[in-house]
């Protein structure tokens, strides 16, 4: 590594992302500005564990494609929940045999996948779903962050716990809602619906439905039942939009040498192809792989989905529309 960015990495890697010119260098720095803050916590948070830790990682993504000049989207707000939750523990972990940390693996499809899943979500809306629906939204700061059309009523769906740090981290930060938006306390194992039509969601509205970082962590039963819920849910016109990951040798390693808990979170998803799996719930689905969109934005092919690499895998975004 340069030995002029090794001397201050936190304050380089933070204003100055650009300047790290490979991937090593960005990695190195990612997880020492990491470590860094994670002496830096407020004692006052609610402590988080499991699937709510697992989303602080993926604000630690968010928060270095901030800092980059070519960014492919901006979130002021992921750098203010690290720093409130004390950094991200998940990211000093050792390398594994590959080389290639989970960090190195799902940096670029964590950017990529950001950016289309916000261009979906902001279209959908400009057409005809006014109501949005962000599932485990975890560190997800869309009501904030997006320039959503008057009208537009989100809901975010997580655990109380996830929603309730989130809400804290981020008073006093100049954060504030860019549409109606509507925190509900709920999991997603449970009767989850009853809950959000008590919050105040509308069935008979055409809505835009997002599962980011989901489908992967369900077994094939619990996917199907989470999709039948939507669609049940859904009035005419309504879509979805949801990524998927197919596990890799490349991705367990990089799990395992974070924690046994990640290794076990991973569920697998659908039995189906993505096509087939929405087109038998009545859903008419388009599929993109997360290689071709990498070109599409000019980046590189994400290694845990790169096919030059071995032990590599596929990753898809998708997006479908209610039949009917």
């Amino acid at each position: 590594m340069n030995p002029e960015l090794k001397t201050n990495c936190y304050s380089v890697c933070v204003e100055n992302t650009e300047l790290l010119s490979t991937q090593e260098e960005r990695s190195i720095c990612f997880r020492e500005r990491c470590a860094m803050s994670a002496t830096q916590g407020d004692p006052d948070s609610v402590p988080l564990s499991g699937i709510g830790e697992t989303s602080l990682g993926v604000a630690a993504l968010r928060a270095v494609e901030n800092q980059r000049a070519d960014r492919l989207f901006e979130d002021p707000y992921a750098q203010r929940l690290l720093d409130v939750a004390g950094g991200w523990a998940m990211a000093s972990v050792a390398t594994p045999a590959s080389g290639l940390s989970f960090v190195d693996l799902m940096a670029g499809q964590v950017a990529i996948r950001t950016r289309f899943l916000d261009e979906v979500l902001l279209d959908a809306v400009g057409d005809s779903c006014s109501q949005v629906v962000l599932l485990a939204s975890g560190m997800d700061a869309r009501p904030y962050r997006l320039p959503w059309p008057d009208g537009t009523r989100l809901f975010e769906v997580d655990f109380e716990t996830v929603l309730t740090f989130k809400r804290d981290a981020l008073r006093g930060s100049g954060a504030r809602a860019r549409c109606e938006h509507v925190q509900v306390a709920a999991d997603l194992r449970a009767d989850w619906p009853d809950t959000l039509r008590r919050a105040g969601f509308d069935a008979d509205v055409p809505t835009i439905w997002l599962a980011e970082g989901i489908l992967y962590a369900l077994s094939a039963d619990a996917a199907d039942v989470l999709l039948a819920r939507m669609t049940e849910l859904s009035a005419p016109g309504s879509e979805l939009v949801a990524d998927h990951v197919e596990d890799s040798p490349l991705l367990r390693d990089a799990r395992a040498a974070i924690s046994d808990e990640l290794v076990q979170l991973w569920r697998g998803g659908p039995d189906d192809d993505l096509d087939t799996w929405l087109y038998r719930h009545g859903w008419k689905p388009a599929v993109r792989e997360i290689a071709a969109l990498a070109r599409s934005y000019r980046r590189p092919v994400p290694p845990a989905f790169d096919p030059d690499l071995d032990g590599s895998g596929r990753g898809w975004l998708v997006t479908a529309r209610l039949q009917g």
